[in-house]
This record gives C-alpha cells, structure tokens and sequence, in this order.
C-alpha cells in the first residue's frame, strides 16, 4: 500500500492583530475610564439626547439628583477626558459633546472585516490545539 498525502487542516482561526496602537490605546483607556462611572454615562446619555446642544450645569444636576460638588466632579473627569467640552456664559457653565470624542470607542467594538494573516512559509503552524 502507498502512502497517501492527507489535506493540512488548519484548526486555529489566524489573528489579524490589533488595529490600536499603545498610543491609541492609552488615549482610548482614558476615555472609557471616564465612561466607566453610571453618572457619567447618564451625563453623556444626556447630552447625546440634547442634539448637539450646550446644556447648562444647572440642568444636569436635578436630573441626576446629585449635589453640585458631585457633578462637578463628574463633568471634571468626562473634561479631562476630552469626552465634553465647557463653554462658560456669565456665571453659568454649558457643556457638550466633543464631536467626534465617541467615535473611537465605537470604532473598537465594531466587527471589521476578517483579514487573514498568512503565517511565513517555512514556519510550523502554532501549537493551538
């Protein structure tokens, strides 16, 4: 009986690689850390559903039900950020989304299209399986 070549099955789907850089990804953490709070969330939430809108401080804080100090400190950290941006009109603050300032953070989680990385000739496969 001859021997026969038996098809190389591949059993591991190849990594395409990160498409962030530590650069990126170091900005990109800086921003979900701000995101990663219930009040900041609701504050975005808010300011997504204004349309674009400068919202005065003395808007938010009823809504979130928090003293002043606190929104302050949360507003402060989505700043810092660069998720919001703050205009001050007389001895009011208006805050808004940086446009764009969420796009990233989509950008991370969507589903690009599936690009396989061809291992180098010569090389064995990885010991996946």
């Amino acid at each position: 009986m001859s021997p026969v070549d038996l098809p190389v099955i591949e059993c591991c789907t190849p990594l395409a690689g990160s498409s962030l850089s530590d650069e990126r990804a170091i900005d990109l953490e800086a921003v979900m850390k701000a995101l990663a709070d219930r009040h900041r969330l609701r504050i975005v939430n808010l300011l997504l559903r204004a349309g674009g809108e400068p919202v005065c401080v003395c808007e938010v804080q009823p809504l979130l039900g928090l003293s002043q100090g606190t929104v302050s400190y949360h507003l402060k950290q989505l700043l810092e950020a660069g998720v919001i941006e703050r205009e001050s009109r007389g001895t009011y603050s208006y805050f808004s989304l940086v446009p764009g300032a969420l796009d990233a953070v989509r950008e991370v989680f969507s589903t690009p299209a599936r690009v396989a990385v061809a291992a180098d000739p010569g090389t064995a496969p990885a010991a996946c399986c």
